[in-house]
């Protein structure tokens, strides 16, 4: 469990990666040895910021990770599937899983680092996770200077339970494995709302529709149109938390009305978009940083037409 169980990939590797934006600033995932879980410390935290635009390469450890952001969205992909971090919520990620981090906009990052040893039973694949008010203080008790070993194991041991009760997110896009899918998934992913058909994405990566959709299936489980509906929910998480009015952010993810986007929205998460983001705003005052931009007047709009249908 020592330094030695980290692994950093080549940069090189990044090209299968979700978004290969060159203008990120690249860095490797560093672990300085005094944050790398030992077994007498199988729990440790390190806090940072991290400034929109970072990425953190492809890399494996021997440990699994808690990724908790209190503010600002990251973007964690793993090879299959890329995952949006909203504010205030977090992904956990078993040990021995490659994965790359990016910030999407300012974040201030809380990592929890854990012996494989020390991983409760059930969560062996990646999530994103609601962070309850007690798993908050947990991890901001756990982030003290000093602390003592019998307290670092009590807070450890309280933070895992906390983990394995906290409700997974439907914030994932899985990503496929045969190229020319890859290429067509990657490219609707950076942008999710433009218009083509699935025919116009099939020739672009010189496959007939036939064939792509019958590799989403294969590959994906699912259909075209239900993989780009998941890829416009995580793109829609980063707008969401900027403040940006409802019905900008359903006019820019391609909706004819606010209502659609919030019956969407709802289907998916089971409340309205307004009090997925106020829940991360509560958070964020807790800990006593800025609540985030105001929303809109208009948002209020969002608790009407919940059984709207979806007129994209």
């Amino acid at each position: 469990m020592q330094g030695r169980g980290f692994q950093p990939e080549s940069i090189y590797a990044m090209t299968a990666s979700v978004d290969s934006d060159s203008s990120s600033s690249v860095r490797f995932a560093d672990i300085p040895p005094e944050f790398q879980p030992t077994d007498a410390h199988p729990i440790r935290v390190r806090s940072r910021p991290m400034p929109s635009g970072w990425r953190i390469a492809r890399h494996t450890h021997a440990w699994a990770q808690v990724a908790y952001a209190s503010r600002g969205v990251l973007r964690v992909a793993t090879t299959g599937t890329t995952w949006m971090v909203p504010p205030s919520r977090a992904i956990w990620v078993p040990p021995h899983v490659t994965h790359e981090v990016v910030a999407v906009e300012d974040a201030f990052l809380r990592t929890l680092y854990i012996t494989e040893s020390t991983v409760p039973a059930g969560l062996d694949s990646p999530r994103v996770v609601e962070v309850s008010d007690l798993l908050r203080e947990v991890i901001a008790a756990l982030d003290t200077p000093g602390i003592s070993v019998t307290r670092e194991r009590l807070l450890g041991a309280l933070a895992l339970d906390e983990l394995t009760r906290s409700e997974p997110l439907p914030l994932s896009v899985p990503m496929p494995n045969e190229k020319r899918l890859r290429a067509l998934c990657e490219a609707v992913i950076a942008d999710p709302t433009h218009g083509e058909s699935l025919e116009q994405w099939a020739t672009s990566v010189g496959a007939s529709t036939r064939t792509i959709a019958r590799l989403f299936r294969q590959e994906l489980g699912v259909s075209f149109s239900q993989w780009r509906q998941q890829a416009i929910l995580a793109r829609a998480i980063p707008l969401l938390s900027q403040g940006r009015p409802l019905s900008h952010v359903a006019q820019e993810l391609g909706y004819q009305s606010q209502s659609a986007f919030s019956a969407m929205f709802r289907r998916a998460f089971g409340e309205s978009p307004r009090a997925f983001i106020e829940r991360g705003s509560e958070h964020r005052a807790a800990n006593g940083e800025p609540a985030g931009p105001e929303v809109d007047d208009e948002t209020a709009q969002d608790r009407a037409d919940s059984t709207s249908g979806d007129q994209r």
